[in-house]
């Protein structure tokens, strides 16, 4: 019995191969690197190979792709001159994310999302979607969104978490010009510093390094979460800090701080400090008694 063995298929050829001469060889890839598209240069190259009379296989060899990309390429050129080797997205129309996208993109990012009637307190690409298409601007897809988010230059980041004040509008802008006004027309012989406290964490910081394989390095931490605070106020005239550091943040670490500032300032009479509602801040009475400034 006879088997019936299929021939394959030999690829298309194309026909005749282009005549292109060595000028116009090079004027077509420099036409592929200025389109900016990286298929498009690489039609390019394999039509000037072709053309430069290189077989189908071995343009397609040396440029690290399938034959059937040359045999493409070749016909498209045929066809439709250096047109046809242009990126078909090229003839799809305007473009969608354009200037008045990205403008009305910047505008929606200025506000939160629940400004603009959404639940949600963080935008998503496909929430920024929904918002630019009800606010007039075209539907378009997440990933579009993301190309869209990174040509204007936003970021995704860590929103900063604030405490609202509970005084009213009014009383918070006259309070903080009232604080503003004492700090530029602070005297010598009553300084006027910023104080506040911070947490130092001891323990080593642990990132991503260079290791060999199979080998992985230790680091050895205490066990315990340990911390040291440091207490500071900086003078609003002069710029000199006085610091502290301590082992808790109690009422003693404030008490330090402001004994260390009387003996910065020896000339001083009375010291205004500016800070915040702590509860350890809340010892002026001690601080007045065992040092003596009011």
């Amino acid at each position: 019995m006879r088997k019936n063995r299929r021939k394959k298929r030999a690829l298309p050829q194309g026909g005749q191969q282009p005549c292109l001469g060595c000028c116009d060889r090079r004027r077509l890839t420099r036409w592929g690197e200025k389109t900016g598209c990286p298929p498009t240069l690489w039609r390019c190259l394999a039509v000037a190979k072709v053309a430069a009379g290189q077989s189908r296989a071995q343009a397609a060899r040396e440029l690290l792709c399938a034959t059937s990309t040359v045999v493409s390429a070749v016909l498209r050129y045929r066809e439709r001159g250096r047109a046809g080797l242009r990126d078909g997205r090229a003839f799809n129309g305007p473009r969608k994310v354009d200037a008045r996208f990205r403008k009305n993109l910047c505008r929606v990012l200025e506000g939160t999302p629940q400004q603009s009637g959404w639940r949600r307190t963080t935008w998503t690409r496909e929430l920024l979607a929904r918002e630019v298409e009800r606010r007039g601007r075209v539907r378009v897809s997440p990933a579009t969104m993301g190309r869209a988010l990174i040509s204007v230059g936003a970021r995704r980041k860590w929103p900063r978490s604030v405490v609202r004040c509970p005084c009213p509008s009014c009383r918070r802008r006259q309070r903080l010009w009232q604080l503003k006004c004492w700090a530029t027309y602070a005297r010598p012989q009553e300084p006027v510093l910023y104080e506040d406290e911070m947490d130092v964490h001891r323990n080593p910081k642990i990132g991503l390094d260079w290791m060999l394989p199979g080998q992985r390095r230790e680091v050895v931490t205490p066990g315990n979460n340990r911390k040291q605070y440091v207490a500071g106020a900086l003078d609003a005239h002069t710029g000199r800090l006085t610091w502290v550091k301590g082992q808790r943040k109690t009422s003693a670490l404030f008490i330090d701080l402001v004994r260390a500032v009387a003996a910065a300032s020896p000339k001083a009479k009375r010291l205004h400090f500016i800070l915040d509602n702590a509860a350890t801040h809340s010892s002026c009475c001690r601080v007045r008694d065992r040092s003596g400034i009011n």
